[in-house]
């Protein structure tokens, strides 16, 4: 393939700013926090080009901010070391900011605690007093303030530890932790793929810790070396694969005060997934599942004993979906959960023997995230998708109908909230296709708008020339068309079609971020244009279902057709010039669609395809493809791999070389079977990258890449 210089592109100074601000993230308010009294917020926030992240405290009532505490301060302007433990873990959260990436405000809202560098540093909040915690050597992972506020919890060389903050002394609360068999710390799947980031809880009186020991004897290692630096060893990290051996996971309760750990018991041979761990206005509680993940179970433990009971099961043919935010106690009513028995997502309260007590959020609701409750109001929030594409935060008063609350911004937007101070107050991040995110502070008794928090952020310059639009037909699909600047009406022109197309994800949604580096693309003299397929979330389990066994048929069906209906609406669509470009799973079906559809697609650029599920990890894989060993033709179906001999479309592979998610045997293993069959690629490795690529000037060159290669093939 001949080389194309990047000086054929244009808007070159949006792609530079664009990369050097975080994708326009940088200045912007994150991880805002009102403090129990309702009087400040606080926030973490960078500079409008720099990644590191300060503290600041918002006062409410004023509205005057205030920088309250910076790396540079706690380090003594000494370089900020992550390990690899800690970098792993930001991989998992997908975290590229550094600095302080994270904070906790004790219950009372008196302190706050922060990591950096692997040390932990506690800040009271009347005088800005900071004390550095005395822990030992390594890194401290996954620090928590205890429910009264006086220890601070972490775990630190595969065992957990905690602080008496009177005494600022360190206790090793359990023992023999190893490598091979961590104690607190959760495991690759449940961070990866089950969205649990933490492996202990704290009981509410705070003098008690579950634990999770992970046994990884038996799971498979993969090696990352850095291909520039031959010299420096390779890092190794257990990747469990589908139908091989997968971590044993174990729950364990332990007083701080030392005694022997009591085991939690429940029949971890037919539900060996630990998935979900509660220990707050309620019994100890475990979810729990099948391998197939087919099957669900809620349980009580007794933290003495270590018996559990069945509280509550769920079943369903293709898989039960998990949601992190159930089950959430009612203090002497019971608990919340989150069923789709029904169709669609529907919030149910049932008693504490686990007996249903009421529906209050409907199937038809448009559930998508819990967000909080207020006992003393009876009143919960949630997150919902109606109208779709848009997401709002509604409230359910005694499981009354939901009523929209009012935010800051107007008209269609996407919103996220995270609810605090006893369900009284939320911090409100919203979006639409003519904004950036913004967070505001809500009052939610009323409700009312406190206050808007601050951003430094650049905003772009770049207008965004989208459309949203509603496919014909029985399935509606949500759809976008980009335009270019210089948009000709009449005028043919190449399209690019942007892609995911898997499970848990939307493409089409009422943002602005996410579509900005698209309408650059656009301006390079295409239309781009996405859909969102069956698989996707937010229309019901049925539609969400439909790729069970099979990740290639229906969502290149989907996306084609897609294509189709765009193509009879918008006649400026070139459907004989049609790019794909996708990442991740969006990788994976952009060289599907290449591969397997060449008759519609004429090129595709794949970043970081998953190109054999053989090779990804168990708990994603199986759940949408069962065990390889029961469904064979589901692995064949769906691999990459099966379609190289159809393969006559040229395609652009990006991957980085150090990516622990989808590891780049990947690529390497399609660029050699279509290098042996004769088939037209290119590779662009990405040198000691991971699944992200946070670096400015590599994010803006991969992005001039893309659009030279989508002018040359198109």
């Amino acid at each position: 393939m001949s080389m194309i210089l990047a000086s054929t592109v244009t808007d070159v100074d949006f792609l530079r700013e664009y990369a050097e601000t975080r994708r326009y993230l940088a200045g912007r308010p994150v991880s805002v926090k009102v403090t129990p009294d309702g009087r400040a917020a606080l926030f973490l926030r960078s500079e409008a080009k720099d990644n590191r992240q300060m503290l600041f405290e918002l006062d409410l009532a004023s509205g005057q901010t205030k920088e309250w505490l910076t790396p540079e301060k706690l380090l003594n302007g000494a370089a900020e070391q992550l390990s690899v433990e800690e970098k792993a873990r930001l991989e998992r959260q997908r975290v590229s900011a550094r600095g302080f990436t994270s904070f906790q405000v004790s219950d009372d809202g008196a302190r706050v605690l922060v990591a950096l560098s692997g040390r932990l540093y506690v800040v009271e909040r009347q005088d800005g007093r900071v004390t550095q915690l005395k822990t030992g050597e390594g890194a401290c992972l996954d620090p928590k303030f205890s429910p009264d506020g006086v220890k601070v919890t972490y775990v630190r060389d595969f065992d957990v530890h905690a602080v008496d903050l009177a005494k600022n002394a360190e206790k090793r609360v359990t023992k023999g932790g190893t490598a091979e068999r961590p104690h607190g710390l959760a495991e690759f799947v449940a961070q990866e793929e089950m969205g649990r980031f933490s492996g202990y809880w704290l009981s509410p009186d705070g003098k008690a810790v579950a634990y999770q020991q992970t046994d990884h004897s038996g799971v498979e290692q993969f090696s990352i070396a850095d291909p520039m630096h031959p010299e420096v060893a390779p890092e190794r990290f257990f990747y469990p694969r589908p139908g091989k051996a997968n971590a044993k996971v174990s729950l364990f309760v332990q007083a701080l005060a030392g005694g022997r750990p009591t085991r939690v018991t429940w029949d971890d041979q037919a539900f060996p997934y630990l998935a979900t761990v509660v220990w707050k206005d309620g019994p100890l509680t475990l979810v729990v599942e099948n391998r197939e993940q087919t099957k669900l179970q809620v349980l009580a433990a007794d933290e003495k004993t270590g018996k559990t009971k069945l509280l509550h099961a769920e079943e369903d043919a293709a898989w039960v979906d998990l949601d992190q935010k159930v089950p959430l106690w009612w203090k002497g009513r019971g608990f919340f959960w989150v069923t789709e028995r029904n169709g669609a997502p529907e919030v149910e309260l049932r008693k504490p023997d686990g007996a249903w007590d009421a529906s209050w959020v409907k199937p038809d609701a448009g559930y998508m995230s819990l967000a909080g409750f207020d006992p003393e109001a009876e009143a919960l929030y949630f997150l919902g998708s109606r109208p779709a594409p848009e997401k709002h935060l509604y409230q359910v008063v005694k499981g009354g109908a939901p009523r929209l609350v009012p935010t800051a911004m107007k008209g269609p937007s996407y919103e996220d909230a995270v609810v605090s101070g006893k369900g009284k107050f939320a911090a409100v991040q919203s979006s639409s296709l003519a904004s950036l995110p913004r967070v505001s502070v809500l009052r939610l008794a009323d409700p009312q708008v406190l206050a808007e928090v601050p951003s430094v952020a650049l905003e772009p310059k770049l207008e965004l020339k989208a459309e949203l639009r509603k496919l014909p037909g029985e399935r509606g699909a949500w759809a976008m068309v980009i335009r270019p600047k210089d948009f000709q009406a009449k005028k043919k022109y190449p399209v690019i079609l942007q892609v995911y197309g898997g499970p848990g994800h939307l493409e089409v949604m009422h943002v602005r971020r996410e579509n900005l580096v698209l309408q650059w693309l656009a301006n390079q003299g295409f239309i781009v244009v996405k859909a969102d397929g069956r698989g996707t979330p937010g229309r019901g389990r049925d539609w969400e279902r439909a790729i069970k066994f099979d990740f290639a048929t229906v969502p290149m069906e989907d996306q084609v057709a897609a294509l189709k209906a765009l193509g009879a609406e918008v006649s400026e669509l070139d459907l004989s010039r049609v790019g794909v470009y996708g990442w991740s799973f969006g990788g994976y079906l952009a060289a599907l669609l290449a591969m397997a559809k060449g008759d519609a697609v004429k090129s595709a650029v794949s970043g970081a395809p998953v190109v054999d599920w053989l090779d990804y990890d168990t708990h994603y894989t199986e759940r949408y493809l069962g065990l390889p060993q029961a469904h064979p033709e589901a692995y064949r179906i769906s691999s990459l791999l099966s379609y190289v001999d159809q393969a006559k479309r040229p395609i652009l592979f990006m991957h980085g070389t150090a990516d622990d998610n989808v590891y780049f045997l990947h690529t390497l293993k399609l660029s050699d079977a279509l290098f042996r069959a004769g088939k037209p690629h290119s590779v662009l490795p990405l040198s000691n990258f991971t699944h992200m690529v946070p670096e400015p000037l590599v994010m803006q060159r991969q992005l001039e890449r893309v659009a030279t290669f989508f002018k040359e093939t198109l």
